[in-house]
């Protein structure tokens, strides 16, 4: 029902009744706009979050719209979790043709004062989780000549940040990934996208250990973007074949000033800027 409403970009795989788009970290923000920019698209779904009722109620909404939804929740820093997504796929019948790694999150503080247990957890998350899954969904997208991976990334991984240091090297390395599996995969016909958002309000921020309010207060209004937007943008560039994709004309800039500007005079601004570095103090 949905396919003659959509001009289909080339790098984006049709609709197909046994094929899948598998989304992590879908329960809510940015996750749950993806799928739904997806959905609208004619997209069957795979939902994957450690939030079931959440997933289950995003499920509902998209599946009254005529997609298959289904939802399986699951910790993403257990390997074993990860290698048992393979099998849930395909006890439905069903192939990956959309990957995206949505999952995340960050940390905040100087390292001298940051949780162990936490900070690995990040790391298992954010980058871990990354190069499992495209290692276990890529070989059978690469036999088929068939698929896309969108990967999100963010603005943070252009340039250090004290106060995120975890997180912005985990960001760099989602982002070279990225980069490097693209070339790899882009003569197979699969698309590789890295969605880049600058500051979103979804409750990443919280989550964190940092209000919105503090967040609003260290980075300009203008740098925000919408979750939905930077969804929609996500899903465009893929469809559009866009290796890089950086949601508002701000953070595009300040994306390219934070790569460009030399680390030395970089780093002690925005130390002394973070909210978690002020805080620290």
């Amino acid at each position: 029902m949905f396919a003659s409403a959509v001009q289909w970009g080339m790098a984006l795989p049709r609709p197909s009744p046994n094929a899948t788009c598998l989304i992590t970290g879908a329960s809510s923000g940015i996750g749950a706009e993806i799928a739904r920019q997806l959905a609208r698209r004619g997209h069957g779904l795979t939902l994957v979050a450690r939030r079931e009722q959440l997933l289950v109620d995003l499920a509902e909404q998209l599946s009254s719209t005529g997609v298959r939804v289904e939802v399986v929740p699951a910790d993403l820093t257990d390997a074993d979790a990860r290698a048992a997504l393979v099998e849930q796929v395909q006890v439905r019948g069903l192939l990956v043709d959309v990957l995206v790694n949505n999952a995340g999150f960050s940390t905040m503080g100087p390292v001298r004062l940051t949780d162990r247990d936490r900070e690995l957890s990040m790391v298992r998350i954010d980058v871990e989780a990354v190069v499992d899954l495209c290692t276990l969904f890529v070989p059978a997208m690469a036999s088929r000549r068939r698929g896309a991976i969108l990967n999100v990334a963010s603005t943070a991984g252009f340039q250090p940040l004290p106060g995120q240091a975890g997180y912005s090297a985990s960001k760099a390395f989602v982002l070279a990934y990225t980069q490097a599996l693209r070339a790899e995969l882009r003569p197979l016909g699969i698309a590789v996208t890295a969605l880049c958002p600058g500051p979103v309000e979804t409750g990443f921020n919280e989550a964190a250990g940092i209000s919105d309010d503090e967040a609003a207060s260290a980075l300009p209004k203008f740098l925000w973007v919408p979750a939905d937007e930077v969804a929609r943008a996500g899903v465009e560039g893929l469809e559009k074949d866009r290796g890089v994709v950086i949601p508002g004309m701000g953070n595009r800039v300040g994306a390219m000033a934070g790569h460009l500007v030399p680390r030395r005079l970089l780093t002690p601004i925005v130390a002394k800027q973070h909210p978690a570095m002020r805080r620290s103090d």
